[in-house]
Parts: C-alpha cells; structure tokens; sequence
C-alpha cells in the first residue's frame, strides 16, 4: 500500500509564493506520472498540474505560467512551486497519480487571502 503525505500549504497573501510537496512511501519502487489535484469548499477535486515519468508536464488553464510542478525520482517526491497566487488559488491541494489511481492523502489547506 502506498502512503502520500503532502505538506507545505499555508496562509499567503495575494501575489504570494508557496512550495507543496508530497512525498510517498509504501510499496511502490518508483513513481510514476503523477500529478496535483485541489478542492475548494463546495467544488469537486480537479487536476492541477501533472507530470510523467520523463518530466513532461500538463497545467490547468487557470495555473499556467504560475505554478510549476517537478519532481525528485531518488526521493518520491513530487513538488509543486506557486506564484503570483489568487485568492481563487485558495483549496485543499492533493498529490496522487495521473488519474487518481491511489488512496488519497489528507491533503494540506492553501488559503490565498489578504
């Protein structure tokens, strides 16, 4: 069974930087394609950014050219840099695999807010 743990989150003012990361552990011998999910209150959980195995990454519409996703293959660990954050930014972000395809974490809360 795989365990992800994300930390990081935290309050930040608008225009503001944070650096997620989610770290996995269990019985996995590498990561694969992984990727960054959030969920606002109310809203339902929605891909954020990803990333495969060769580093190729994909972003939401709404992070492109402010956040960055990577990742440390010797660590399973995967990151994610936010800058220039909105207060629409403001969610629960989660780590999984591309599609979801692990129990997910608990989360760590990003409240953008002045």
């Amino acid at each position: 069974q795989v365990q992800l743990v994300e930390s990081g989150g935290g309050l930040v003012q608008p225009g503001g930087s944070l650096r997620l990361s989610c770290a996995a552990s269990g019985s996995i011998v590498s990561l694969g394609a992984m990727g960054w999910f959030r969920q606002a209150p109310g809203k339902q959980r929605n891909v954020v950014a990803t990333i495969t195995t060769g580093s190729n990454t994909y972003y939401a519409n709404s992070v492109k050219g402010r956040f960055t996703i990577f990742r440390d293959n010797a660590k399973k660990t995967v990151y994610l840099q936010m800058n220039s954050l909105k207060p629409e930014d403001t969610a629960v972000y989660y780590c999984n695999t591309q599609f979801g395809t692990w129990n997910w974490g608990q989360g760590t809360q990003v409240t953008v807010s002045s």
